[in-house]
């Protein structure tokens, strides 16, 4: 991928982020795909920053209560948006 790739990515990511339904499992691919879109980029727009963190919360949030029913890959994927935009 070139430096163009991130806005065709991130806005795929966006879309799938925002339009699955509760429970859906592209909701933590979506969330996995940004965190390696911030590794491979070194970047991220503030939506799809904002849509990584939402994700996240929401997920972890989800996963206290009934960890069998949630999909954890959102979580992981913020962790990589949180260490490779610095944004400990």
């Amino acid at each position: 991928m070139n430096d163009d790739g991130v806005d065709f990515v991130e806005f795929w990511c966006v879309q799938v982020g925002t339009r699955a339904v509760p429970g859906s499992p592209l909701l933590g691919l979506a969330g996995l795909c940004l965190g390696h879109t911030a590794r491979h980029f070194g970047r991220l727009s503030d939506e799809a920053l904002a849509l990584a963190e939402s994700l996240a919360e929401s997920l972890a949030a989800r996963a206290e209560a009934e960890p069998t029913d949630v999909d954890g890959r959102a979580v992981d994927g913020y962790d990589d948006v949180r260490s490779f935009l610095h944004l400990w």
